[in-house]
């Protein structure tokens, strides 16, 4: 991000910081930690402020959202299934061919080097071109 960017008020990084401030609570702080850990992982991450009020981070193509609800934080990949989770972080969106999520929910705890694993795969394959894993057929 520029600092030009950083600057205007109107930028999506202002923005994200606007809407944690605002949350106040136990969902500001997860999403806090969340966008530290995006960009740890990817430190050419872009942060965007889309569809009215949805922190989005992309690298060559949307890489997750960071949505919050009332009773849930949902970080959605956008080509969820087609990275491998060997951790199970994804525990939501499961029926989709493209999407996952992981909903967090109040006192639970995310494990920050598979999330951290997790965002580089995304990098990875929006970087690549390529469609991620292979399903087997039976």
């Amino acid at each position: 991000m520029s600092q030009s960017e950083s600057r205007n008020e109107n930028s999506p990084s202002r923005m994200i910081d606007e809407r944690i401030t605002a949350l106040g609570d136990w969902r500001g702080k997860m999403l806090s930690q969340l966008r530290a850990w995006i960009r740890q992982a990817d430190p050419e991450v872009l942060e965007e402020w889309k569809w009215r009020g949805v922190p989005v981070w992309s690298h060559d193509g949307l890489i997750c959202t960071g949505e919050t609800y009332k009773s849930v934080v949902k970080m959605t990949f956008a080509k969820g299934a087609s990275l491998d989770d060997p951790s199970g972080l994804f525990n939501s969106s499961l029926d989709g061919n493209t999407r996952r999520a992981i909903d967090i929910h109040e006192g639970e705890t995310i494990d920050e080097g598979a999330l951290k694993a997790l965002i580089r795969a995304a990098v990875t394959l929006n970087t690549s071109g390529g469609r991620g894993k292979t399903k087997s057929r039976r």
